[in-house]
């Protein structure tokens, strides 16, 4: 028997699921110039995106990427969403969390994890203003005052390091100016959701220094009925407030320096499990579903609370040739959630849970980044850039069972550091070569703080992540380009199981080779968009995690191999010029490839994949052998569409509506397959319809999310009862907004 499957073995009697709270919204008024803006001759205004890490025209770089500007983020966060909601919004992009608002896990071209451990690692990277937000925590601090989030897919490993082979999602706040600019609004809707968001900025010292500050705050009062207990309306609520300030110094006409301090303030509610809600032997929601009610004996009202302050100091200089960049950043997350795991006292349906699954996981958390990056600054056929980067990050995880288990307290700590380099040339004036190389040293250590002690687990990889890309102008409209490009995730320790009595589990470094050719083309005077990719990658030793289960497991794991295949359209029509249509759309066809990798099942779900049955601790366990099988959370189809009609009233304002629908396709939820545990396909769609008047200096509307009130599984508990959990229901609300 291999060693994978003693390993799974090992944690029969294994551990539990839990809840948190992750974030986001943001509600200027006016667009960027961007997808939802036209520029002056009524034509597609030029999207800038920085996958080189400079400001370049989307049309001009070897990247399969697609742009939310600020008037898309604020549409999508209207109902006071959480970063959850920017699932679907790019083809390719899934996103989804067991955690509430506080844990989000991210899905590019299929490739993810679904490890719900507080010390989860991820093939995607979310960067904010060029800062790393490695923690699974760190990566819900809210979206707002966003200029717009660019979503790169594909390998990114050769200038922003290990743990980005899917891609990254890169969050680009809106930056001090020496122009005034106030701007605020003001939303209420469904469940007394309100939303309030403000900025104000300006000079204070001509040309020298300037400022920026900017916050959110989000509430929702309980609307969830408690079955178990009778009482109405006890769960469901939240507050969540964050707060941006940022100081621009301009000492002279070369430097540049900005200082930023975010801070974020969240209680509200945990992810709500629902037992026995799917099937059984199949995935529609039954007679025991009700999304207003669910039957809570445990969870202390599943509730998460969390803190989270990141200080950040950008300098750069412009030397002759040369620009000098540091980017120095130090965060702290300080958080707890607690929530009824097996999805409360439901007696309707099977599963037997052998003890009370009420838990509550804590994180107390410090990160440190440096970087410091020097790139040239001259026309001519080459640029180049040069940098060097460290990690630093030191956290305690604790795990605390009500009844049981006992607390134990865990410690991670990951120090890494990185030198990288890329060369651009042009070959001739149609055709350019890029490169790049990067060098990564990862090293992570394990030890129990307090509780069951194991001994300390201690791993580190040292490795190159590198790619080349040709880029081909075939005429004044299109280009053409391939790319290759090999990155690496670094290993990682997942320490839940040592709070039920099992040692830590360890995933060795997965490493992806990608292959892609694209097109890029702007037609009819620039009045249409067409971009699009195909591409193929391979994973050798892809990290997974096998969670639940009849032996209650969660034990991360490498599979042999990985393969996925599939293509991304972008498209963006501005039909007229007060009418605009944009249609995304993406497949992605994934594989898990080990004849030999057996998990842990369900006892009472109906298995599709072959299995055997041998004598556990609680009962018979079955396993199930995955070979073939889909990326856990990576739907086969994807796709977004949005419409923004405008009718101009007089010299300064505009009748408009504007519409947003996504679309995910197949998806199974875990390694195995079951009839239960997958989602035949789910569409959600928002509407906003409003008045700007003052040629956009103030904005009243109404809007609605999931506007035909779609209950959508987004993912599921494999914890002996056909547990799920469901998207938001319909928001319908109005708002009022400035912008001077």
């Amino acid at each position: 028997m291999s060693q994978r499957i003693t390993a799974i073995r090992a944690a029969w009697v294994g551990s539990t699921i839990l809840a948190a709270s992750a974030v986001s919204l943001a509600a200027p008024v006016a667009a960027q110039e961007s997808e939802t803006a036209t520029s002056d001759d009524g034509q597609l205004a030029t999207i800038i995106v920085t996958a080189n890490r400079r400001q370049e025209n989307l049309q001009d770089v070897a990247v399969s990427a697609e742009i939310l500007d600020q008037a898309r983020v604020d549409a999508i966060f209207s109902a006071a969403g959480d970063v959850t909601a920017l699932a679907g919004s790019v083809p390719g992009l899934n996103i989804e969390s067991s955690n509430g608002r506080a844990a989000p896990r991210f899905y590019i071209r299929g490739l993810g994890n679904t490890d719900f451990d507080l010390a989860a690692s991820q093939p995607v990277s979310v960067l904010l203003d060029d800062v790393v937000l490695e923690n699974v925590t760190l990566k819900s601090f809210p979206v707002f005052d966003v200029e717009r989030i660019e979503v790169l897919r594909g390998p990114q490993g050769t200038l922003f390091g290990r743990n980005t082979p899917a891609g990254i999602v890169k969050v680009e706040s809106i930056k001090p100016s020496f122009d005034r600019d106030v701007r605020a609004s003001l939303s209420y809707g469904s469940f007394d959701t309100v939303s309030l968001n403000a900025a104000i900025g300006g000079g204070l010292v001509d040309d020298v220094l300037a400022f920026r500050v900017a916050m959110q705050s989000q509430s929702r009062s309980d609307w969830i009925d408690n079955g178990f207990t009778g009482e109405n309306n006890a769960l469901g609520g939240f507050s969540d407030f964050a707060i941006r300030g940022q100081l621009l110094f301009t000492p002279g006409d070369r430097t540049t320096i900005l200082a930023s301090l975010n801070y974020r303030d969240l209680d509200g509610s945990s992810t709500f499990f629902r037992a026995n809600v799917l099937g059984p032997g199949n995935n529609d929601l039954n007679e025991n579903y009700d999304r207003d009610t669910v039957f809570y004996d445990a969870g202390g009202g599943n509730r998460g609370v969390y803190e989270q302050l990141g200080a950040t100091l950008t300098a750069s200089h412009e030397f002759d040739g040369a620009t000098l960049t540091s980017i120095t950043s130090y965060w702290t997350s300080e958080g707890s959630s607690r929530g009824d795991i097996d999805g409360g006292n439901l007696v309707t349906g099977p599963g037997f849970i052998p003890f009370p699954s009420d838990t509550q996981d804590s994180i107390d958390l410090k990160q440190y980044t440096q970087e410091i990056r020097l790139a040239s600054n001259t026309d001519g056929p080459l640029s180049w850039q040069v940098g060097g980067f460290y990690f630093d990050s030191d956290f305690d995880v604790t795990t605390v069972g009500f009844d049981f288990p006992p607390p134990v307290t865990v410690n991670h700590t990951n120090e890494a550091w990185a030198l990288f380099g890329q060369l651009s040339y042009e070959l001739t004036e149609s055709l350019r070569v890029t490169g790049g190389l990067r060098y990564t040293d990862d090293q992570k250590d394990f030890f129990v703080v307090s509780g069951a002690a194991p001994q300390p687990v201690s791993v580190g990889d040292d490795q190159f992540d590198w790619d080349i890309a040709l880029f081909a102008d075939v005429s004044d409209d299109a280009s053409v380009y391939a790319k290759v490009a090999n990155s690496f995730r670094g290993p990682t320790i997942q320490g839940r199981d040592v709070a039920f009595f099992n040692p830590p589990s360890v995933a060795q470094s997965e490493n992806i080779t990608s292959y892609e050719v694209g097109f890029k083309t702007e037609l009819a005077d620039r009045r249409v968009r067409l971009n699009g990719a195909v591409f193929y990658y391979t994973v050798e030793d892809p990290q997974f995690t096998a969670v639940g289960g009849a032996g209650n497991l969660v034990q991360l794991i490498n599979a042999a191999k990985g393969e996925a295949y599939g293509f991304e359209l972008d498209s963006a029509f501005q039909i007229t010029s007060n009418f605009l249509v944009t249609l995304g759309v993406a497949y992605n066809n994934t594989e898990i490839q080990d004849n030999a990798l057996e998990v842990g099942t369900c006892a009472q779900c109906t298995v599709t994949d072959p299995t055997r049955t041998i004598a556990g601790p609680f009962g018979p366990v079955t396993f199930a052998s995955v070979d073939g099988n889909p990326f856990p959370n990576a739907p086969e189809w994807s796709g977004d569409l949005t419409a923004r009609y405008g009718i101009p009233v007089g010299d300064s304002g505009e009748f408009f509506i504007f519409t947003d629908w996504t679309y995910l396709g197949e998806t199974n939820f875990l390694l195995y397959e079951s009839r239960e545990f997958n989602a035949s396909s789910r569409i959600e769609g928002g509407l906003r319809v409003g008045y700007s008047g003052g040629n956009g200096q103030w904005e009243l509307a109404a809007f609605a999310r999931n506007i035909t009130n779609e209950d959508n599984v987004l993912g599921v508990v494999d914890f002996n009862n056909n547990t799920a959990f469901v998207n938001d229901p319909r928001v319908i609300g109005v708002s009022f907004g400035v912008n001077y």
